[in-house]
Order: C-alpha cells, then sequence, then structure tokens
C-alpha cells in the first residue's frame, strides 16, 4: 500500500495545457498572458477589485503589511494558533506581534479578545498599526465584529485566508473584507500553483504599489534605476497557467473535501472523546483539512497514540498548529488569552483530506483510527 498524504496536490489536465501554452510562446518570465489573466479571474472568484499574484503567501503578506505603514516599534495583533508564516513578516519591519487567543465557535481569533486589546492600547495612546486575521483550517473567522473595531482605530485588517480560499463568510469570501487580504498557493493548499500567492484589496493605489514592489521597485527610466528597496516576489507566467487551471475545480475540490469531511465525522463521531471542528453560523468552511480533537480523559488515549499509529500505518497525519506564544523564536510576546489554542494542539489532529483521496484510502485512514481505539 502506497502512502497516504495529508494534502498532495491535485493537478489535471487543464494546468498542463496552460503551461504547455506558456512554454510555446517562451512566456517563461514573470510576466505574460497567464500572469494577468491569473490575477483577473481570481479577483472575479473572490470578489476583489485587485489582485497582485506573488511567489507566496507569506511575500503577499509582507507587501501588505509595509504597504500598511507597519515599521520599527509598531504593533501587529495577530492570531495566535496559525502557521509561522502569519506572523513571521512582521518581524521582518522590526515590529512587534501581539497574539490574540482563538475562540471555541471557529477556533479563529476571538472578537472579544482582540477588541478588547484594541481598545486597551487604543486608550494608551499607541493603536496597533494592523491586524493579521487568519481564516483557519478553511474556516472563515467571525469577521465584522473585528473589522468594526479596527476601522474604529484606524487599524489596517489584514486577512490572511491562506487555508480559505472557496469558504464564505455571509455571502463574501473571506481575504475580500479587510483593507488586504492574502491567499497561498503552495503545494498543500486547496488550489497551488507548485508555490505562489495572491494579494487581494480594493485599494488601486496599494495594489500598485504592491506591483512595484515586488518587482524590485525598479522606476521608469530606460536604465534600471531605484529609489526604494523592493523584492523579487512576482509569481512566474508558468506556475500562473497551473494556477489558471486549478481554478477551474476550485468548487469540485471544495465539495470532495467536504465529502471527506462527512464522512469521517459519520464514521469516527461517536468515538469516545472525539469531537470534530465545527462549522461557524456565519459561513460554510471548506474542510481544507478534516480536523478534530481527542480528550484524552474520555478517550483514554490521546492524539499522540492516534498519529504513531496513523504513522505506522504509513499514513500521514499531523497535530494542530502549535499556539505561536508557545514557539521558541517568540517566547515572551505579548499574549491576550491562550487558553484554547492551547487544549486544540495539546488534543488536535489533522487527517488526510486531499480533494484526489481516493474513498478505499479514506476507508484506510478510518480503519486506522478505530483501530488505534480498540488496542489497549
Amino acid at each position: 500500500m502506497s502512502r497516504i498524504y495529508l494534502s498532495p496536490p491535485d493537478v489535471g489536465t487543464a494546468e498542463v495545457e496552460f503551461v504547455l501554452e506558456a512554454f510555446e510562446a517562451n512566456w517563461v518570465a514573470p510576466v505574460g498572458p497567464h500572469l494577468d489573466a491569473f490575477e483577473q479571474e481570481f479577483a472575479a472568484l473572490v470578489g476583489s477589485p485587485h489582485a497582485v499574484a506573488l511567489s507566496s503567501g507569506t511575500a503577499a503578506l509582507h507587501l501588505a503589511l509595509r504597504l500598511a505603514g507597519v515599521g520599527p516599534g509598531d504593533e501587529v495583533l495577530c492570531s495566535d494558533l496559525t502557521f509561522i508564516a502569519s506572523a513571521a513578516p512582521i518581524t521582518y519591519l522590526g515590529a512587534r506581534p501581539v497574539f490574540i487567543d482563538s475562540e471555541e465557535r471557529s477556533w479563529n481569533m476571538d472578537p472579544a479578545l482582540a477588541c478588547a486589546a484594541i481598545e486597551a492600547k487604543a486608550r494608551a495612546g499607541r493603536p496597533p498599526k494592523a491586524l493579521v486575521l487568519v481564516h483557519l483550517y478553511g474556516q472563515s473567522a467571525d469577521i465584522a465584529p473585528i473589522q468594526a473595531c479596527c476601522e474604529r482605530h484606524g487599524v489596517k485588517l489584514i486577512e490572511d485566508a491562506a487555508e480559505a480560499l472557496g469558504a464564505t463568510y455571509g455571502d463574501r469570501c473571506p481575504g475580500s473584507l479587510g483593507w488586504a487580504g492574502i491567499h497561498s498557493f503552495n503545494g498543500n493548499k486547496i488550489i497551488t500553483t507548485s508555490g505562489g500567492g495572491m494579494l487581494v484589496t480594493a485599494d488601486a493605489g496599494m495594489a500598485k504599489q504592491a506591483r512595484f514592489l515586488a518587482t524590485q521597485a525598479r522606476d521608469p527610466a530606460p536604465h534600471y534605476q531605484h529609489a526604494t528597496i523592493g523584492y523579487n516576489y512576482r509569481l512566474s507566467n508558468i506556475c500562473a497557467g497551473i494556477g489558471r487551471g486549478q481554478l477551474l475545480r476550485l468548487a469540485s475540490k471544495v465539495t470532495r473535501r467536504r465529502a471527506h469531511f462527512r464522512a469521517y465525522r459519520q464514521a469516527l463521531g461517536d468515538l469516545p472523546g472525539v469531537t470534530f471542528q465545527p462549522e461557524a453560523p456565519w459561513g460554510q468552511s471548506t474542510r481544507w483539512l478534516t480536523c478534530l480533537t481527542i480528550d484524552p480523559a474520555v478517550a483514554g488515549r490521546d492524539r499522540e497514540d492516534v498519529r504513531r499509529a496513523l504513522e505506522a500505518a504509513d499514513i500521514e497525519s499531523r497535530p494542530l498548529w502549535k499556539p505561536l506564544h508557545l514557539q521558541p523564536v517568540f517566547a515572551g510576546v505579548e499574549t491576550h488569552g491562550g487558553a484554547v489554542g492551547e487544549r486544540l494542539f495539546a488534543q488536535g489532529l489533522c487527517l488526510p483530506s486531499g480533494s484526489g483521496m481516493a474513498e478505499q484510502d479514506r476507508e484506510r485512514v478510518i480503519a486506522t483510527v478505530k483501530q488505534a481505539f480498540r488496542a489497549s
């Protein structure tokens, strides 16, 4: 039996056709018709006026923070339960992250904690420069109350929708409501360009500046002239071709991942101590990854027992994100709350959820988890 991976790429024939078209036309640079079309198609899909295709979601977040005016000594609020790439770009600019714990309804940033932190800092005369709101595991955070608080105090809301393409918040797409939104097309995401990301915004001037900075901030001149420091952050035309093909199947990918979640919950939901990530009432999750928690006091075994059993069967699974305030690199960083994220990390497990995963492989995962619960 072959190894079952957590969320491998799922690529079809349209992607190959777009890439061949790029090679045949010799558009193999970070410029070209696929790049322009990918930006336009993506912007239309998520309902944002402007989209800038970049080399990674991290690059998109870095640019968004820089264009928000974040600099040395500034504070930026950030979701605590997330991958380090949500916070690392804050440090690139010499700013300080401030971590906000999750709430139970969606596992995303707690609006009450976030707003209390903003209000307290505003009263002290030092409101945060920006807030990075992560939409976790395909589930939108509760954006509206956080957005309202940010607007009251002039805080730039940047949505990290790296894991949530295809999700909804009411009738909107996560990533399209704040001042800026970022998406990731890493190999494990719901769509991939092999590597890449997208910055979306309704601010035309911001999008123009992002493109300028992403192409080494080259000034308009016949020679190479630079009045500011930029970055080599543009996506290639070839990768954009892959992205265009992936967008054609986004809806089916979401449907497939949600089907995996339903099958897992039906088969495993009655196991003692097992609880699945809830779907918040404000929108539909993509179920990018099927996530559950295992309460050892009830189950008689813990997350690691099950993860090791899956690994022994050559099945990849993974704990939930380790809260950033527990990461050694962020030791001592200001954190509001923390208990919810700590519990989710201690008990949480992500199961294989790729849109290309066969049903027999999913059944193999289910059987292995059940066996782990039967083991003494």
